[in-house]
C-alpha cells in the first residue's frame, strides 16, 4: 500500500469513527494493522477505536503490541495507561504508570501521573509514597499538593487538609479544575469537622465554578431529555414484559453464562459497601462500576418486538467478555456481581439481554442520599443543585418502582441502615438472594478491601473500616439547604419506610 492510498484508508477510518460506524471503522482499521503490522502510531489509534467499539480484548492486544514494538518511553505509557483507565482496567492502567515512572525518575510529569491515578484507585500508603516523590522533585507543584492534602482527609487529618487547602487556594491556583476540587475537597473536610454552614458555602462556590464551565442550556436541554426518555421507555413496557421476552429468548437458546447478579438503586446508596461485603464471599465476583454494560446499552432495542437470538447472545458474550476483562482475575465456578447504580435507569436493555438476571437494589434514606451526592466530586449537570438532584434521584428510583412491578422478575430490594443495625442478618439475607450461605470472610470485608482498587476515594473509609453509623440521618444538619425538595422525595421516603 502506498502512502497516498495509507492515508486515505486512514482518513476513512477515523471518518467511520467520528459518524460512530464503529464496526466498519474496525474493519478499516484492521485492513491498515495487516499491511503494516509494526507502526505504533497506527496500532495505538486502532486500539483506542476498539476500546471505544467495546472490544475491550482487542484494545488491550493491539496496546501490548505497542509496547513490545518499542522503544519505551514514559511520554508513550503514560498515554497507554491513560487508554487503559478510559475502559476501566485499572490494573493494566497502573502497571504501564509505573512503568513510566520507573524509566524516567526525573520526570515529573510521569510522577504525577502515577500519583494521580494510584490516588484515585489504590490505598492511600502506595499513593503516599507516589505523591512524595513528587513533592521531592517539585515541593511547590500543584498537583502533588493537592494529592497531599487529599490523602490526609482520606487518613481523617483534618486540621493538616484543610490548612493545606486553604494555603493551595491562597497561592493562586492556575488550573480551574484544581481550584474547584479544592474547594470541593475542603467542604468535605470542614463537614467531616461539624462546620456545616462552611462546608456549605465551599460546596456552593465549587457548584458555581462548574456553572461557569458548562453552557446551561444545553446541559439542562440533554439532563432532561435523558430522564424523560428513561421514565418513559420504563413506563410504556407492560408489567408482563418479561415474560414476553423470556418466551422469545428461552434459556436454550441462550449462550451460557455464570449466575450473574447487578447491584444497583441510586449513588451513595450503600451500593460500594454492600458490594464489598458480598465480594467478600468466595464464591463471588464483584465488579465495581465497570464499563461492560456501557458496551452493549446502546445495542439494544427494548422496544423492538424480537430481537434475533444471534444478536442477543453476541450482546451477552461482549458483556460478559468485557466484564471478565475488568475484573482481572480468576472467575470460574462465581457468582458474577455487577455493581453499576449508573445502569439502574437503564435496567430494561440489561434484562432483554439477560432475562435471568437477579436485581438487588440498595437502599437508603433519599435525603442522606441527596447530601452525599451533593458533596460528590462529579461537575455533571445533575449535580449543581439539590433541585437537580431531587429530579435525578426521582428518574432513577422511578424507573425502578416500573421494574419491580414485572412479572417473574427476580429482584430484592435492602436498605443501608438495616445493614448498619445488624451486618450478618441482613448481609445473609442479601447473600441468600444469590443463591448462597453466608460466609465468616464477610464479617471481616473491610479488611480485604484494604487491598482492592476503590474506584471511588470517597468510599475509601467506609470500605475499609467496621460499618458505623454515623452516616444515617446526616441531611437533618443541612435541612435548611434542603426545604424545597423536600416534597419531591417525600414520596419516595414514604415507598421505602423512610420517616
Amino acid at each position: 500500500m502506498n502512502p497516498v492510498d495509507f492515508n486515505k484508508k486512514l482518513h476513512e477510518a477515523r471518518f467511520l469513527m467520528q459518524s460512530k460506524r464503529l464496526p466498519e471503522a474496525l474493519k478499516v482499521y484492521s485492513e491498515l494493522a495487516r499491511e503494516f503490522p509494526k507502526l505504533g502510531n497506527l496500532l495505538e489509534e486502532y486500539g483506542r477505536a476498539a476500546g471505544a467499539a467495546g472490544n475491550y480484548e482487542l484494545a488491550d492486544q493491539l496496546w501490548e503490541r505497542v509496547v513490545a514494538i518499542g522503544p519505551k518511553n514514559a511520554a508513550l505509557l503514560l498515554r497507554l495507561a491513560a487508554e487503559y483507565g478510559k475502559i476501566w482496567l485499572f490494573e493494566k492502567a497502573r502497571q504501564l504508570s509505573r512503568e513510566a515512572a520507573d524509566l524516567e525518575p526525573e520526570n515529573l510529569t510521569a510522577q504525577v501521573g502515577l500519583a494521580s491515578l494510584l490516588a484515585r484507585t489504590s490505598g492511600v500508603a502506595e499513593a503516599r509514597e507516589a505523591v512524595n516523590r513528587c513533592l521531592r522533585l517539585d515541593r511547590l507543584n500543584e498537583p502533588a499538593r493537592y494529592l497531599a492534602a487529599h490523602l490526609d482527609r482520606r487518613e481523617n487529618k483534618l486540621v493538616e487538609a484543610e490548612t493545606q487547602f486553604r494555603d493551595l487556594l491562597a497561592s493562586g491556583l492556575r488550573d480551574p479544575h484544581a481550584i474547584y476540587f479544592s474547594h470541593l475537597e475542603l467542604a468535605r473536610v470542614l463537614d467531616s469537622m461539624k462546620r456545616y454552614d462552611e462546608a456549605m458555602a465551599e460546596l456552593q462556590i465549587a457548584k458555581q465554578l462548574t456553572a461557569k464551565s458548562l453552557n446551561m442550556a444545553e446541559a439542562k436541554k440533554g439532563f432532561d431529555e435523558r430522564r424523560t426518555k428513561a421514565l418513559e421507555k420504563a413506563k410504556a413496557l407492560p408489567k408482563t414484559i418479561l415474560k414476553s421476552w423470556a418466551q422469545s429468548f428461552p434459556p436454550e437458546a441462550r449462550c451460557h453464562a455464570p449466575t450473574l447478579a447487578f447491584l444497583g438503586g441510586h449513588a451513595r446508596s450503600g451500593t460500594t459497601l454492600l458490594e464489598r461485603i458480598l465480594d467478600a464471599h468466595p464464591s463471588v465476583a464483584a465488579g465495581d462500576e465497570s464499563m461492560a454494560f456501557n458496551t452493549i446499552g446502546g445495542l439494544v432495542d427494548v422496544m423492538a418486538a424480537e430481537i434475533p437470538a444471534d444478536g442477543l447472545n453476541f450482546i451477552r458474550q461482549r458483556f460478559l467478555k468485557n466484564f471478565w476483562k475488568t475484573l482481572g482475575s480468576p472467575t470460574e465456578g462465581k457468582t458474577l456481581l455487577d455493581k453499576n447504580p449508573a445502569v439502574t435507569p437503564y435496567l430494561p436493555p440489561y434484562l432483554r439481554a439477560f432475562p435471568e438476571l437477579r436485581v438487588l437494589i440498595a437502599l437508603r434514606d433519599p435525603r442522606d442520599v441527596l447530601v452525599s451526592c451533593y458533596f460528590e466530586t462529579l461537575t455533571n449537570y445533575s449535580h449543581l443543585s439539590f433541585e437537580n438532584l431531587a429530579l435525578h434521584y426521582s428518574c432513577v428510583m422511578g424507573v425502578w418502582l416500573m421494574v419491580r412491578e414485572w412479572e417473574g422478575l427476580a429482584w430484592l430490594e435492602t436498605r443501608y441502615e438495616d445493614i448498619v443495625a445488624d451486618l450478618e442478618k441482613e448481609g445473609g439475607r442479601v447473600t441468600k438472594f444469590l443463591g448462597l450461605e453466608w460466609h465468616e470472610n464477610q464479617s471481616k470485608f473491610h479488611e480485604k478491601n484494604r487491598e482492592k482498587p476503590i474506584m471511588s476515594t470517597t468510599n475509601y473509609t467506609n470500605v475499609t473500616t467496621p460499618v458505623y453509623a454515623r452516616s444515617m440521618g446526616r441531611w437533618r444538619v443541612y435541612e435548611k439547604y434542603m426545604e424545597g425538595i423536600l416534597p419531591v422525595l417525600e414520596p419516595f421516603c414514604r415507598e421505602f419506610g423512610y420517616s
